[in-house]
């Protein structure tokens, strides 16, 4: 996979969410994986934010490259934002939910994030790649891998540790759920009743950045 910038077309319009508590390194995870470097100082996301970034996707089992225009959208982690946020859930084609591996609060609190998306995503079971964020703070961590893992297990997602300082599995977990997504959609039996698509006919997701927040009440689980 890598950066398109040559076309200002593409096939997919695939929109990721990222969730977890204020603190744990959401935007600068998103900031890293578009810009390639870390934004050191700590702003605090105001209800939600947006990144985007253009990628060339190469299925494993081959075909055509397809080009993917990625929405990634930042969510604020406070309570007092959490009814403006679970308003982007349904439209979300995947998420990153991230905890802070020097927080134990953090890492509690997933179960609570795993209740909203049960709620509130696309279906019962969406796409997630659950990030142990804050690798690098070695000597803070008191979120052991194996406690992480156990939990990952426990509710089906697939788990890794990240790093937003140095960039550290930070393309790896965004590949991983984009890979996650993209099988989803070919084995649906009807892509039109994909998150996202809203009804339209397969190639037909090109130049729609207009109308990314129409939300979407259909599940293809």
């Amino acid at each position: 996979m890598s950066s398109s910038n040559s076309s200002k077309d593409y096939d997919y319009l695939i929109k990721f969410l990222a969730l977890g508590d204020s603190g744990v390194g959401k935007t600068s995870f998103l900031y890293q994986y578009t810009e390639g470097v870390f934004q050191q100082q700590f702003i605090s996301t105001v209800g939600i934010d947006f990144r985007e970034k253009r990628l060339i996707y190469r299925n494993e089992g081959g075909g055509r490259p397809q080009g993917v225009h990625l929405q990634l959208w930042d969510t604020a982690g406070q309570e007092k934002f959490r009814s403006l946020t679970t308003a982007f859930y349904r439209d979300a084609m995947g998420f990153l939910l991230l905890f802070d591996l020097t927080n134990e609060q953090s890492f509690l609190d997933i179960r609570s994030w795993l209740e909203q998306l049960k709620t509130h995503a696309y279906c019962e079971n969406p796409d997630i790649i659950l990030c142990g964020n804050k690798i690098d703070l070695a000597e803070q961590r008191v979120v052991s891998e194996i406690r992480a893992k156990e939990v990952a297990e426990k509710f089906g997602l697939s788990y890794i540790e990240t790093s937003a300082a140095s960039g550290q599995n930070v393309e790896l977990a965004v590949t991983r759920l984009l890979d996650s997504v993209m099988k989803r959609m070919e084995v649906a039996v009807d892509s039109s009743r994909l998150p996202g698509r809203r009804g339209r006919p397969k190639g037909l997701l090109r130049n729609e950045a207009d109308d990314a927040e129409e939300p979407n009440t259909q599940c293809s689980c």
